[in-house]
């Protein structure tokens, strides 16, 4: 925990912030009824708004490293792997902490018993990051940029040689999930599809590495050429050859979130590069900065205010306002679902919840916390 923020560019605060924002929103819709489309994620192949949250945060993670890493270079190497090793190891334990929380469960005879490690989830959002991110910073700091590149094209190919030749693109037949199977077991998985499979498995980390490079690289190459239009159009330039480039490729390797398909690693990089360009251009080239503090209280305690969201999300379904009725439940279908009746009680809901988070945020950015890993 420190006492004040390392300072950053404001439109990277800003992505940072509208990325943690969006990600509690589509996280944490009310129930009573289906939400809006564009709030959830593709059902298999195809791309919706909703898939863009959760590479963009593995991209402005990234741009957060382009700020850090290069002071590593006046570090001995013990020094840099000490680093990199134990923010890895406390990224990941946070996530699995996460998902075992509230480490207790109901009792068949009654009262509560510990919940089983046995039938806990292994992988997941935060164990993606804390991953890809040990990787990327291995990567940058011992080699060269050609050769991390290199390395980048390598993966995203690999992977796709790996998934053609190892089974095929469906959710139990890839080999991503054949190798989860064999190296943590179904019961360690996520169950969410109705099956066991992982989205965040650990093949498919392989080529979201690339999500972390490219922002690092963006965050370098907009401190070394600054706020100008050149910035600007270059950043533009990139993301439209990026999605070019995923446009053509997903005739034969589909689009696909839940796989993290090279695609898609290359259309969600093109769009940040896209909204980053045009973020600069905002706020600031043209200096319109209105209403970018309310993101910022998201950014400058991103993590905290992330890991927040989920652990509310559990407890408001741990309360329980009837025999069988969560606090969650009642508050949607009694509250929500009868002001707004269907997909609007939904959204309003989530926004409800997403600003109760931003609540604490701003208390913490009123009392200078900001917590750091």
């Amino acid at each position: 925990m420190t006492k004040a923020p390392s300072p950053r560019f404001l439109a990277l605060d800003v992505l940072r912030g509208m990325t943690i924002c969006f990600m509690i929103i589509v996280n944490t819709p009310g129930t009573g009824a289906e939400p809006f489309a564009p709030l959830l994620h593709a059902s298999w192949h195809g791309f919706t708004p909703t898939d863009l949250v959760f590479p963009t945060f593995m991209f402005v993670v990234g741009n957060a490293m382009s700020f850090s890493m290069p002071k590593y270079r006046q570090l001995g190497t013990g020094s840099v792997l000490g680093k990199i090793f134990k923010r890895t190891v406390i990224i990941f334990l946070l996530g699995y902490l996460m998902y075992w929380f509230p480490f207790f469960r109901e009792a068949q005879g009654g009262g509560y018993e510990l919940s089983p490690i046995s039938h806990t989830r292994i992988l997941g959002v935060l164990q993606r990051i804390a991953l890809a991110y040990c990787a990327a910073g291995l990567m940058i700091h011992f080699l060269s940029k050609k050769t991390v590149w290199a390395l980048s094209i390598i993966f995203l190919v690999s992977y796709w040689l790996i998934l053609y030749v190892g089974g095929d693109y469906s959710m139990t037949g890839n080999a991503g999930h054949k190798l989860d199977v064999m190296l943590f077991g179904e019961n360690h998985l996520y169950h969410g599809e109705g099956v066991a499979f992982d989205p965040e498995g650990l093949l498919s980390t392989l080529p979201s590495i690339v999500n972390v490079i490219a922002g690092y690289y963006a965050g370098i190459f907009i401190q070394r050429k600054g706020k100008s239009f050149e910035t600007v159009a270059k950043l533009m330039i990139a993301g439209f050859g990026l999605l070019c480039v995923a446009y053509f490729w997903d005739f034969v390797f589909p689009i696909n979130k839940k796989l993290w398909t090279s695609t898609f690693v290359l259309y969600t990089v093109g769009l940040d590069l896209a909204i980053l360009g045009i973020l600069i251009f905002i706020v600031e080239i043209k200096a319109i900065t209105k209403g970018t503090y309310f993101f910022q209280v998201f950014g400058r305690n991103p993590l905290f205010i992330y890991i927040l969201s989920e652990i509310l999300y559990v407890v408001f379904y741990m309360i329980k306002t009837g025999p069988e009725t969560p606090l969650f439940v009642g508050i949607n279908n009694s509250i929500f679902q009868k002001i707004l009746p269907g997909a609007w009680g939904s959204f309003a809901f989530a926004l409800c919840f997403m600003l109760l988070c931003w609540l604490v945020g701003y208390w913490m950015d009123r009392k200078k916390i900001y917590v750091r890993v």
